[in-house]
């Protein structure tokens, strides 16, 4: 009788240890505060733009993205319009997909300034020229991004830059397994070879010093597919007039009018 009681107390103990570990993880609970309208009114031009029902859908949209990844600051205290900048970075590329989050990141990690390939951000650090990268390995799924590039791209409403979508953007092109420039997950296949042609020309006239696209866009697909959806979100109305083919491209990638 002894060992039977034993027996079911240590069942008992072992059930209890199971349905602990089956316990749901706490999930995030951001809340969208008032005065946030306030700031993505005076700093997104996107939202801007936006009528008064998608600008209920995209304060929504970032409440669900803030619920959903982690933003840490590294040696500063961030602010809300720190926070709201990266949500807006990673909505507008989306806001055409209904309900769409990125699957492929957890963490945001924001430096206060530009960093070197070290990830070194202090005065005395050299080579400071990254604004944002997409992490692999033990950074996979996560994003660092440098604060001053991150307001950079907000604040600067001609430069047809933004580092924050240009990052976003990435990811995007990572949902078919590799960043290599050809948005297989945006485009359909009989457009691709389209893409592929149109990529070239662009890129062969950045390097010929003949195109308003930003020299960046020249140094690999990749990064002209990020640099030129930067210029479609900042200046869409410009690409339409001097690269319509393009514009066009990116138009049936993100069905955002």
């Amino acid at each position: 009788m002894l060992y039977i009681i034993s027996t079911l107390i240590v069942l008992f103990l072992v059930y209890k240890v199971i349905t602990k570990e089956k316990v749901e993880p706490k999930i995030n609970t951001v809340e969208i505060q008032e005065h946030w309208y306030t700031i993505l009114e005076e700093n997104v031009l996107f939202y801007q733009q936006l009528s008064t029902e998608d600008r209920l859908h995209f304060k929504k949209r970032i409440q669900t993205f803030l619920n959903s990844v982690e933003i840490i600051a590294v040696d500063f205290v961030f602010e809300d319009l720190d926070i709201l900048l990266v949500a807006a970075s990673a909505i507008i590329p989306v806001f055409g997909f209904n309900n769409f989050m990125y699957p492929n990141l957890k963490t945001v990690i924001i430096y206060p300034d530009y960093f070197n390939e070290d990830l070194e951000f202090a005065a005395k650090s050299k080579n400071k020229i990254i604004g944002g990268l997409v992490g692999n390995g033990r950074f996979e799924n996560k994003m660092i991004l440098s604060r001053r590039a991150l307001h950079h791209g907000f604040t600067n409403k001609t430069d047809k830059g933004n580092t924050g979508i240009h990052e976003f953007v990435h990811l995007l092109d990572k949902l078919d397994g590799n960043i290599d420039g050809i948005p297989k997950a945006l485009l359909d296949n009989k457009n691709l070879l389209v893409w592929l042609d149109l990529v070239h020309d662009k890129m062969e006239d950045i390097n010929n010093d003949d195109s308003d696209i930003r020299n960046y866009g020249g140094t690999s697909k990749e990064e002209f597919f990020a640099v030129a959806c930067e210029y479609f979100f900042e200046r869409p109305m410009l690409l339409k007039r001097k690269h319509p083919k393009l514009y066009q491209m990116l138009d049936d990638c993100f069905t955002v009018d």
